[in-house]
């Protein structure tokens, strides 16, 4: 006779007190069906993922829109854990993002959800592929509020509001905070595009973030001597003559 499998541990991550609420009691409706344990619950990405590294579950229910870290961003972030859990995305109806999710066979669950489609999703839930978070992000595009670089073990999180500029260095970008660096596996072009709002080019290997700007000057007859200071960072960084006429309009309209 077979053993009876464990229960699936689940997360439930809403913005919203009423939405977790529901969900955990339709879990409960559920539980003759699937048995599962609702092992914690997150009110926002950023709590999501800090409880996760604490303790690993199988599924998380994750809504797709909340303040701050959206839900896309967070499972991005839960895809770079040694072992990433399941993610079942929840949602008020969004017609585009539910075409994205069909299309790329990514369950999901429309509120107000119902117990007999949980139990379907969660009987199917399965991790989620890099390649396809990023068509997700693609069809429902959001600038990160954090990037996520994997060191000794753990999952690091790096405001991108924390951060002073991107070098690209070889096949990494350094990625420099006040406080440190760090090595970053993402192109350069990639970053740009995706934070152009906040971040400008400097030279052909570096962007800073526009409102870190304090100082932009040129040596005294020196053609090729254009530099830049940020703010929280001692020292120069060298501003290419291409770049420094387009870096003068842009930081004038900030």
């Amino acid at each position: 006779m077979n053993a009876p499998s464990p229960p699936l541990s689940v997360l439930i991550v809403d913005d919203e007190a009423p939405a977790r609420r529901r969900l955990c009691d339709v879990l409960a409706d559920c539980a003759a069906q699937l048995p599962v344990e609702i092992v914690g619950e997150a009110e926002n990405g950023l709590d999501a993922l800090r409880l996760i590294q604490q303790a690993p579950v199988d599924v998380v229910l994750l809504d797709i829109r909340m303040p701050g870290m959206d839900g896309l961003e967070c499972a991005a972030h839960l895809n770079r854990l040694p072992s990433p859990p399941a993610v079942i995305f929840s949602t008020a109806y969004d017609a585009y993002a539910c075409q994205a999710f069909d299309l790329n066979a990514v369950d999901y669950l429309v509120k107000p959800v119902r117990a007999e489609r949980l139990v379907r999703a969660l009987s199917r839930a399965r991790r989620l592929t890099a390649a396809v978070l990023e068509q997700l992000r693609e069809a429902h595009p959001h600038a990160r509020t954090h990037l996520s670089i994997s060191e000794k073990g753990r999952m690091v999180l790096i405001p991108v509001a924390d951060i002073l500029y991107f070098k690209a260095e070889l096949k990494y970008v350094t990625v420099r905070t006040p406080e440190r660096e760090f090595l970053l596996e993402e192109s350069l072009v990639k970053l740009e595009n995706e934070f152009r709002d906040t971040f400008v080019r400097i030279h052909r290997n570096c962007l800073v973030a526009r409102h870190r700007v304090r100082e932009i000057g040129k040596a005294p007859g020196d053609d090729e001597g254009h530099f830049l200071r940020l703010d929280g960072l001692e020292g120069r960084l060298p501003v290419s003559r291409r770049q420094y006429s387009v870096l003068r309009e842009k930081i004038k309209s900030i």
